[in-house]
């Protein structure tokens, strides 16, 4: 498995808003974008949580 670049992600988030955005962007490729966006938004949502965890984790 790979691991989770946030940064990337982040990234690739700008760009599917940007085409989103686009009137020429087709409903199927919309559709397409909208599921990538969700995949890539619960990765950061995990990504975070991690990082929470290990931050709190130093004051304990």
């Amino acid at each position: 498995m790979e691991k989770f670049d946030y940064k990337k992600a982040l990234e690739e988030l700008e760009s599917i808003a940007q085409k989103a955005e686009d009137p020429a962007t087709g409903l199927d490729s919309l559709d397409a974008l909208i599921k990538r966006s969700e995949e890539l938004i619960a990765g950061c949502r995990e990504w975070l949580r991690t990082a929470r965890t290990k931050v709190d984790n130093l004051g304990k």
